[in-house]
């Protein structure tokens, strides 16, 4: 199987599409049966093409030889040797590049001069047999959306291979395939691109794959903000300082979902350009500030370069503070929230009816702690029937959050519960049963610190963008340490409680055992907020 890739943008390598047909190609090389795949690809800006003189000395003296003596020739040497052609360009005002239309007008040699009765306003039968070619247009352009944007490509190529007769992929936003910052996004796009190459090659791109291909990378107005911001000059024409840009371009990707009724009002400051800006979370969007007064909740200090790298993906985020490459001055809360308020994978479906998603599942830390409270005060009233109580309740706490994620601690709380239940219901001594459950859930805790995410990494990471503060290694220390003290708790509890019913406290232990709870409860919201805030400013 023989893909000529016809390169029609001036950018030749640095072509935005070219990143999506080559996507597109490795979906083909990936799907296909063919053991050899050869590929070849003109890059039309590197061509000598001259423009067609309209003399028909292909059609009436040389037969299908153009008397102009350029690369012409091997353009229609290499469409006939091709057995896919994918035509890969920019928009170029509403259209195809001008140097890519000067190669479309001299294909005429491929035609025979005779007038052909098939098409209903006329034209002219091809010289060779080229039915069973099949034919693909890949192409980006700067507006927000492709929708309504190709229609004179479209009837183009209409025109050249009949109606319904050619696949296309178009993709607005196209500039973003050059912005490393976003290539986290970009690239979702381009594996459905690749998808769509290993679909074309095995019989046709399906519907659900045509569908992902028209979703925006981002939300018009997401798009828009950091369009006009890429520009780098101020409405009033003046050159803007790079840093600015960037700012602006970074504000830009604020997504307003997070709002949380009160604006969210942080500086940036460079401190290696010297160049400080205000960043203000409104309620629809953002707003970067070069002039301003009053103090920030927050002060990001940080060289521009790293910041940068960050931006780029270059460097981690969170390692870099971490390992104190940048530092925090006030409420750090903005950090452990920043993927909530800036997203570089928010998108949107084109279609104009489609303004909401299925929210995701998220976990709960009831499924975890019900079934644990409800077994240590039952079983401690009455050994049997709390035991009964515990197993329905063990049943009925995942029907009441059937909505919610599991974690496999839930699984395992359900799991134990059951167990220490039907031991206490064949008889089995309470003293050892109720204590050696105690140190089972200390146990679970103390265990989840050698797994990959700590045990109540599982149910905080709700509060700070989900699954995404999974990748945060500050999040993840802080909840180690947290889950740590909750496990050393639940192992002590029952030896403390041994102990303090030996004394004349014993009639406490009821009043001993929820108020130690509560405190650790406390020390736990206090920690989350203080130990990344002590990491972050670098003490």
């Amino acid at each position: 199987m023989n893909i000529l890739i016809i390169n029609g943008s001036p950018k030749a390598e640095r072509s935005n599409t070219l990143k999506l047909t080559n996507a597109f190609v490795e979906g083909i090389n990936d799907g296909s049966k063919d053991d050899k795949v050869n590929i070849e690809r003109l890059n039309i800006s590197q061509l000598n093409i001259s423009s067609c003189l309209g003399c028909f000395a292909c059609w009436k003296q040389t037969s299908g030889k153009c008397v102009i003596q350029d690369d012409m020739a091997k353009v229609i040497e290499k469409l006939l040797w091709a057995n896919i052609t994918i035509w890969s360009f920019p928009l170029y005002y509403f259209n195809i590049p001008g140097k890519l239309k000067t190669l479309i007008d001299r294909q005429l040699p491929m035609t025979l001069p005779f007038m052909s009765s098939e098409a209903e306003a006329g034209g002219h039968p091809s010289r060779y047999d080229m039915s069973e070619k099949k034919t693909v247009l890949i192409s980006t352009c700067g507006f927000y959306t492709a929708k309504s944007n190709y229609d004179s490509v479209i009837a183009q190529f209409d025109k050249m291979y009949g109606k319904e007769k050619f696949t296309t992929i178009f993709c607005g936003q196209g500039e973003l395939f050059r912005v490393p910052e976003l290539s986290k996004r970009t690239d979702e796009y381009l594996n459905v691109v690749r998808q769509a190459g290993q679909e074309y090659i095995s019989g046709g791109i399906k519907e659900n794959t045509k569908m992902k291909l028209q979703e925006l990378l981002y939300p018009r107005d997401v798009f828009e903000r950091m369009a006009d911001a890429s520009w780098g000059i101020s409405k009033t024409g003046e050159k803007e300082d790079f840093s600015l840009t960037f700012t602006k371009q970074m504000a830009a990707l604020y997504n307003p979902a997070s709002y949380k009724g009160k604006d969210v009002v942080f500086d940036i400051n460079y401190t290696d350009i010297g160049k400080r800006y205000r960043i203000v979370l409104g309620k629809t969007k953002s707003h970067v500030l070069e002039e301003f007064e009053g103090p920030p909740i927050t002060v990001i200090h940080t060289p521009f370069s790293i910041w940068q790298s960050i931006a780029a993906g270059e460097i981690s985020g969170p390692a870099a503070l971490m390992e104190h490459k940048y530092y925090i001055e006030g409420d750090f809360d903005l950090m452990l929230k920043w993927d909530e308020y800036f997203s570089s994978t928010q998108s949107k479906s084109v279609s104009d009816n489609e303004n909401s998603t299925t929210p995701k599942a998220k976990t709960n830390m009831q499924y975890l702690l019900i079934p644990w409270i409800v077994f240590c005060i039952a079983v401690n009233i009455n050994t049997f029937w709390g035991s009964i109580i515990s197993i329905l309740v063990a049943a009925f706490v995942p029907l009441v959050f059937y909505k919610n994620k599991k974690t496999i601690y839930d699984v395992i709380t359900i799991v134990m519960i059951n167990v220490f239940s039907i031991l206490l219901i064949i008889n089995l001594s309470p003293e050892i049963i109720i204590p050696i459950s105690n140190v089972s859930f200390g146990l679970m805790w103390i265990v989840s610190l050698f797994l990959k995410i700590p045990l109540t990494a599982e149910y905080s990471m709700n509060d700070y963008g989900g699954e995404t503060a999974l990748e945060n290694p500050m999040f993840i220390q802080t909840n180690s340490i947290i889950t740590l003290a909750w496990g050393i708790f639940y192992l002590i509890t029952p030896i403390v409680t041994y102990f303090i019913v030996q004394t004349s406290l014993k009639s406490y232990v009821g009043i001993i055992n929820s108020i130690l709870p509560a405190l650790m409860g406390i020390f736990t919201i206090w920690f989350q907020k203080w130990y990344p805030k002590k990491i972050a400013q670098g003490k």
